[in-house]
């Protein structure tokens, strides 16, 4: 079977819409996480999200539901504890813990398909259905468009926070207003690569891209490119070898990444 009569499947189109636009918001987001310093954040909401998802197959409602509301109360108290959380090793590790523990514990009481479990965990972009195309069209763009408006005085107080607070920008309120737009962020991402592979859309492209591009709009072009291509190569060898989509988009970026590090370090 050749790639057009794979493209005729509607399954394999709305992956494509689904992992675009996960692939579009995660490296734009991830550029910030990374600028702010805060990967220990999206790590953190992808268990947490894990919990919530979990909940939900008991409430009834999708996983991604689930996912988002437990992120955005996440998140938003992470915005507004700011450096505080970020010196309490513990206090996230234990709520790494117990989030996994509750997810597990909620799985188990739930009776419905076991399969559940792996795409919660590692992804299932073939499995998007049209109507959850439609609801990460809004997310993404009602997303997008918070974080343009935000984004040069979010740049400004990641660069130079007490510059920036001089001159009247609240480092709590737009912390928060991000760290909200990463809990949107992991939710879609973990819709394609699964929770435990959230860091593959939202660290990986945008820290390989830092490490050629040293201005912000070439660091999003690249970011956003390279993740492009790392979930349409992901969905393209997916359906012609058979294997996870999230093996791939993970190995592609390894890769590139291991190039990147080996050219750099020949350069100096």
């Amino acid at each position: 079977m050749n790639l057009m009569n794979y493209l005729s499947y509607d399954f394999v189109q709305n992956a494509f819409l689904a992992g675009s636009l996960a692939a579009i918001l995660g490296s734009t987001v991830g550029y910030f996480v990374m600028v702010r310093r805060v990967g220990f954040a999206a790590h953190a909401l992808a268990h947490i999200g894990f919990a919530g998802a979990t909940g939900a197959l008991l409430l009834g409602l999708t996983p991604i539901e689930g996912m988002l509301l437990m992120n955005f109360l996440a998140g938003g108290m992470m915005g507004i504890s700011g450096n505080k959380i970020e010196r309490s090793e513990l206090s996230i590790g234990m709520v790494l813990a117990v989030s996994l523990g509750l997810g597990t514990l909620f799985l188990s009481i739930y009776q419905g398909f076991s399969g559940e479990t792996t795409t919660l965990l590692f992804g299932n972009i073939f499995g998007i259905s049209q109507a959850q195309v439609l609801q990460m069209v809004l997310l993404a763009l009602l997303s997008l468009s918070f974080l343009s408006f935000i984004a040069r005085p979010l740049l400004f107080l990641s660069i130079q926070p007490q510059l920036a607070q001089a001159r009247g920008l609240s480092l709590t309120f737009f912390s928060t207003i991000f760290m909200m737009l990463l809990a949107v962020s992991v939710a879609l991402v973990s819709q394609v690569v699964g929770t435990l592979l959230v860091f593959t859309l939202l660290i990986a492209p945008a820290g390989i891209a830092m490490r050629w591009c040293h201005s912000f709009w070439r660091s999003l072009f690249f970011s956003c490119t390279l993740s492009l291509l790392a979930v349409w190569s992901g969905i393209f060898l997916a359906c012609f070898t058979n294997k996870p989509p999230s093996f791939w988009i993970t190995a592609f970026l390894f890769v590139v990444y291991v190039i990147t590090e080996l050219i750099l370090r020949m350069k100096r």
